[in-house]
């Protein structure tokens, strides 16, 4: 088989390509280890920036997100009893919206057969091959038979695990990592939430999150030490530890349900680059990583395709080599402006093993200053709602 670009990944960011390249009449195939049920199975992030929004739109993708998608104005740093808004509405003039991952790869991945974009899924042992050539190609088994893929391009959008990142010498590059000593327990459930808006606590007993993918069903977090164990969170202690972590104004309004998914994540912050080598390109998760403080890992994947869909377009309409060049360094502006918000986000909400007083004092002079500053809480509601690409 040959194509134009051939993608590696079939989340969010592969299909989002994908999509950008047909509507410019670059021929795009997708590859995906995983079977369509998998991929639409990983629960993930939920507040979508301005940036990827638009994307949607663009592509003429977007009528179910405004359609079931909760737009916020704003959200909340709470700090034992206290509530900061964040009102980034009136601070930006924009808003974010509420609608789920993988709301947004259901809709990427309905729409592929009628735009001709080609996704083959449950593709075993995928390898990349001659990506610093000028023909690479991809080999992939599938069905018990071998295959392979010719193209002028490869794109790897295939999270952090995938094989893509794995194709760039470590010779040529330079890996950029920070290990948060802690995670996030989650739980998801069918239940009201508890407030129309996110809420970000600090408490004294570790950090909390009550959020939502709907008007009836909300995602809620605590931090957890990373070798805590989900069989020592029953559904019943888990909602005893939010109701005192978030506060009491929340607690009052925190419906309890049976757990529909429960896991633990690790935070970490990971850059790689540069995100090109030869006729190789690395988009969102295989890139990048970002604690889910700032809601920035999908919105980064989104922003890195706008930027690789306008450099593969320049190069097949104007045969643009230097767009190609400069995707890397567009992409990682953005991203370390994003890295920067989550982990200075994660460190103002987040209780660390080794802080002592004077760290918790310093916490808490951000916050009074959060709180009382339009200038600290206009800087919050830029980064929150995404910085101009």
């Amino acid at each position: 088989m040959k194509t134009q670009v051939a993608i590696i990944g079939a989340g969010p960011a592969g299909l989002l390509l994908g999509h950008l390249l047909r509507a410019e009449g670059i021929d795009a195939v997708v590859v995906e280890r995983a079977s369509p049920d998998y991929v639409l199975g990983r629960i993930r992030a939920g507040v979508l920036e301005r940036t990827t929004t638009d994307l949607m739109d663009r592509l003429g993708l977007g009528a179910r997100m405004q359609a079931e998608g909760l737009p916020h104005d704003g959200f909340h740093l709470a700090d034992g009893e206290r509530l900061i808004r964040i009102d980034i509405a009136a601070l930006t003039g924009r808003q974010v919206m509420v609608y789920g991952q993988t709301e947004i790869t259901r809709d990427l991945m309905a729409a592929a057969p009628e735009r001709g974009l080609e996704v083959i899924y449950d593709a075993a042992d995928v390898a990349l091959h001659d990506v610093d050539r000028d023909a690479p190609w991809l080999s992939f088994t599938k069905d018990g038979s071998e295959h392979r893929i010719d193209a002028a391009f490869i794109c790897g959008c295939d999270g952090f695990h995938g094989p893509s990142r794995k194709a760039i010498p470590a010779s040529v590059a330079t890996a950029y990592e920070k290990i948060y000593p802690f995670g996030w327990l989650g739980i998801l459930a069918d239940v009201p939430p508890c407030n129309h808006e996110l809420i970000y606590a600090n408490h004294e007993r570790g950090f909390a999150l009550a959020s939502m993918r709907s008007e009836t069903r909300s995602r809620y977090y605590i931090q957890v030490p990373l070798d805590e164990k989900i069989e020592e969170w029953p559904d019943d202690r888990l909602w005893d530890e939010l109701a005192v972590r978030l506060g009491p104004e929340a607690a009052a309004h925190i419906t309890r349900g049976p757990a529909i998914e429960k896991s633990i994540a690790p935070l970490r912050s990971f850059v790689f680059e540069p995100m090109r080598h030869g006729r190789l390109f690395l988009a969102g998760d295989s890139a990048h990583i970002v604690p889910p403080t700032g809601a920035k890992g999908l919105n980064l994947a989104a922003s890195d395709v706008h930027y690789l869909s306008e450099a593969l377009s320049a190069f097949f309409q104007r045969n643009d080599n230097d767009a190609v060049a400069r995707y890397s360094g567009r992409a990682l502006a953005r991203i370390w402006k994003s890295e920067r918000f989550s982990w200075q986000l994660t460190k103002l909400m987040h209780r660390f093993p080794d802080s002592d007083a004077f760290d918790r004092r310093m916490q808490v002079a951000d916050l009074d200053y959060i709180a009382s500053s339009v200038a600290a809480q206009t800087t919050i509601a830029e980064n929150y709602v995404g910085l101009p690409l």
